[in-house]
Formats: structure tokens, sequence, C-alpha cells
């Protein structure tokens, strides 16, 4: 029997299942629908459905490094149980030496193949949500490489090496040596783990971001009262400390707590023997920018138990 386009979409809407995965099950089925529903179930991927519109906040960040090339991704699930779960920590390490070839490309990485598994990241991940019992979600991913020098990484509230809380990169070129080089890149991120900086300089800040803090401070001077030109040099003032505030390289270095961290780098060039420039940054701490749904646990238990509260 032919499996057209639109059965395809009933049975995703039905189940909330994957396309691939419902077209399979309606080949397998010979195009019965309902029987396509329970060869979804029988193999746990309708359960999983079900479970995709549930908030995924916690999980791990993990991180690869091969040469000199490092990978980050975000893998999330519900609970920070979830990620003591040794299948999911093993997923998490498994997904992120993948991601050293995925370019930063999220959906390419979730295409690849799972080691030994026959099958892609993506199917992988939803295996372990019927299993598990939890929502997972392949995030996001970066990576970062330099042509000769190194890429250091730090992972911060880390649980096994490679996989915690926060993940960062930083990427140094330089042809000089590469023990120091390594050992300023750690400090470096240690730094930026502490800092959370936006950008490496102020020409690389979102100019949107730039334009609404400009704005922001603008409105404020406006109520001090002062003059229009007065005004322009505080709106000035107030943004060289935004940039000094926001930008990696002008930030204080939190190793000594005194020289801004471009002076830093540039200091080391004597210990490293060569220049160094600091190429590129990738800092992912879990869960931020996601929404984390807020419950009423007292009124939950209530919803379960059929009691009416006050």
């Amino acid at each position: 029997m032919e499996i057209t386009a639109g059965m395809v979409k009933q049975l995703r809407d039905a189940t909330g299942v994957g396309m691939m995965d419902c077209k399979k099950a309606l080949a397998e089925t010979a195009g019965d629908m309902e029987a396509a529903v329970d060869w979804l179930r029988t193999r746990g991927l309708a359960k999983a459905a079900k479970k995709a519109d549930r908030i995924a906040a916690e999980g791990l960040v993990g991180v690869a490094t091969n040469g000199t090339t490092a990978a980050v991704v975000e893998v999330n699930s519900e609970t920070d149980f979830v990620a003591r779960n040794e299948q999911f920590q093993a997923i998490v390490g498994n997904v992120a030496k993948l991601a050293l070839d995925a370019d930063g490309d999220v959906v390419k990485l979730g295409e690849m193949p799972f080691p030994s598994s026959g099958h892609s990241v993506s199917a992988e991940i939803t295996e372990a949500i019927a299993k598990i019992g939890e929502n997972m979600n392949l995030r996001r991913t970066a990576t970062v490489s330099v042509t000769d020098g190194v890429v250091e990484s730090y992972v911060h509230s880390s649980v096994k090496p490679g996989l915690g809380k926060m993940g960062i990169l930083v990427g140094l070129e330089s042809t000089g040596d590469k023990a120091a080089l390594s050992a300023l890149g750690k400090q470096l991120a240690m730094h930026i783990a502490a800092t959370n900086p936006l950008s490496i300089d102020p020409a690389d800040l979102d100019p949107a971001v730039v334009a609404r803090e400009r704005a922001i401070i603008l409105e404020q001077v406006k109520e001090s009262g002062k003059s229009a030109e007065i005004a322009e040099k505080m709106v000035d003032g107030r943004m060289r400390k935004y940039f000094e505030d926001v930008t990696l390289l002008a930030q204080t270095f939190v190793i000594d707590g005194e020289t801004k961290v471009g002076v830093a780098i540039k200091n080391a060039e004597k210990d490293v023997g060569a220049p160094i420039k600091l190429t590129k940054f990738v800092r992912f701490a879990l869960g931020e920018g996601i929404e984390k749904a807020v419950t009423d646990f007292a009124a939950e238990v209530a919803a379960t138990s059929g009691v009416k509260q006050n």
C-alpha cells in the first residue's frame, strides 16, 4: 500500500512522533493507522512524544577536545536526577565527541549516526526518553578551532570528566610554547566561567544589544535634568563602563584581581615566546535562557488527588 504524506501527517498529529518514524510505522503495518499507533507505542516512541511538551531545563553540558578543535553540547532533561543517570551521561559524552565534526550545527549533529546503535543521535535520545521516563532535548552545540595554537576547555560543577553544569572553550592562536599557552587558556576559561562576558571586545557585541543599553542609560540620564551636552557625556562614560563589564579583554582578570584580561594576555607572550591572539570563546551554562515552569506543588497534589482547594 502506498504511504502518502497525508497519512504520515495524520499519524504524527495523533502521536507527536517524528515524520520518519511515522512513515516507518505505516510501512510496517500496511497503512493501518491504529496498528501504526500500536507499533509506535510498543517501541516507546509514542510514550516519548507525550513527554515532549514538558520543560527540560536540567541535564548536562558536555565538552570534547581533539587536537586544535573542541566542541561543547547541551543536552537537557527535566530533572537533575537524570543528570546523575549513567545512561544519560554516556549519551552526552558520546554526543560531545560527535559534535567535533558537526561544525556547531545542532541539526547536523542530531542526524549523525550514534555509536554502535544503527540509528541517529536524535533517535538515541528518543529511545532514552522512553527508557528513562523524562523529556530530553539536544539543545545546542558549538565548536572552536585554531590553525596553530590551542583550544582549552573548562567544565564547572563537573560530575565526570568532560561533563558538568557549565562548559567553556577558549581558542588561542600562537606559534609559541603550547604548554604555557594551555595554562593561559585554562585560566581564561575559568575567568569566563566566573564573569560571563558577552564578547571579546566592543566590536563583537551585537549592535542591537548596544543600542538597547544606550537607550536605557539615556533615559536614566534624562531624568537627572542635566543639559543635553552633559547628558551625552554621562551616557558615553556609562557606556565605557558597560563595555568594561561585558567585554572579555576589558574585564579585570579574576586570577589576579588587578590586570585587565587584554593586558594579561599580552604579558603572557613573554612566557609563550610569541604573540597571542584570543580568537573565540564559547560559554554554555546549563538551562540558561529556558523559561522554567513555576508550579504550585500543593495545587498539583490536590489536582492529582481530586481534593478541592479553598
